[in-house]
């Protein structure tokens, strides 16, 4: 499964070469008609090309003249180039390689030989079968955020009105966001019942962050401990158990949705403090999302968990009414 994973993966990046070299050439043969001195000055700049390279070869000891006169024609070849561009309001790089991702230029690996994040996270994709979320988030993200589903009305003896608290949250997410990279140990706690916009506002951040090609793993509790699990009763496909385990450590973001979900007992509080103090002696940071109360926390789970949960996350309390029910879907 692992294997078959990386061969797929492999062919996804080949594809995406292959496909915006064809591009590129599709935009070059339209210049090529609309300006066909272009095209010779394409030609012209071979020819030079050719001749430096003929140079070095056949005049090993007498070649400095021919290269510089060679360098000095490509650049007045160039200019003259990007001036006919220019002109017809062409952008100067439209005839260029574009690239899926710059940083590695769709190879999927940088300079020194790292697997580039956008590899990464494909990888992440495959793994936990996250293919969907790329179409959730598409839906689900600051730009489909609607302040005003929340009620502006006094909710049951809060400070605030839900829909003033929101912006308060959406607020700090913000800030959680754009401060990312910054070793200030900030992690997020998201509490309180369903269908009051906890998910979507994960997504949103998941969204934000994917954009930033950070790596991201989004999996509720009880998908985790089930990873978990097949990786103790060596369940499954081993290389692909050990990846999705190691990703809960490594990944720039995890998110834990609806904590509480799974089945609570000594294994399985051992295992989220163990995801939870390790990610925060990493300095990785983490969201966790569920319905239940702080008390209802510090009953579930040891005082170990529940210590380090409210010490080191920023507890945002979302309240109102159950939007799913006004908005006839899932927030």
């Amino acid at each position: 499964m692992y294997k078959k994973m990386i061969k797929e993966i492999t062919l996804e990046y080949e594809k995406k070469r292959d496909r915006n070299e064809k591009e590129r050439q599709r935009r070059v043969e339209e210049v090529y008609r609309k300006i066909p001195a272009i095209k010779k000055i394409d030609e012209k700049i071979r020819e030079a090309g050719l001749k430096m390279s003929k140079a070095i070869i056949l005049n090993p000891e007498d070649y400095e003249e021919i290269i510089r006169e060679a360098k000095e024609l490509i650049e007045r070849l160039k200019m003259e180039k990007a001036y006919l561009m220019t002109e017809s309001n062409i952008p100067l790089d439209y005839m260029e390689l574009k690239y899926d991702c710059e940083e590695c230029e769709d190879t999927g690996y940088l300079n020194n030989g790292e697997k580039c994040n956008c590899l990464k996270q494909r990888m992440v994709s495959m793994a936990y079968k996250m293919s969907n979320i790329e179409h959730i988030l598409e839906k689900e993200n600051f730009q489909t955020f609607n302040i005003n589903l929340f009620s502006d009305e006094p909710f049951e003896g809060e400070a605030m009105t839900p829909r003033e608290n929101m912006i308060d949250i959406v607020g700090i997410c913000e800030g959680f966001i754009n401060n990312f990279d910054e070793n200030n140990g900030e992690n997020l706690l998201f509490y309180g019942t369903t269908g009051l916009g906890k998910t979507f506002l994960c997504n949103c951040i998941a969204k934000s962050l994917l954009d930033k090609n950070k790596i991201v793993v989004y999996q509720t509790a009880f998908t985790i401990l089930e990873i978990l699990e097949n990786r103790r009763f060596g369940r499954g496909d081993k290389e692909l158990s050990d990846y999705q385990y190691e990703l809960l450590f490594e990944a720039d973001l995890l998110i834990i949705d609806d904590l509480g979900t799974e089945v609570a007992n000594t294994f399985t509080n051992a295992e989220i403090f163990n995801i939870v103090n390790t990610r925060l002696l990493k300095g990785k940071k983490t969201i966790i999302s569920t319905n239940l109360t702080p008390k209802e926390i510090s009953e579930i789970y040891t005082d170990r968990i529940f210590s380090r949960i409210f010490e080191k996350f920023n507890p945002l309390k979302f309240y109102g009414n159950d939007l799913r029910w006004e908005i006839g879907g899932n927030v």
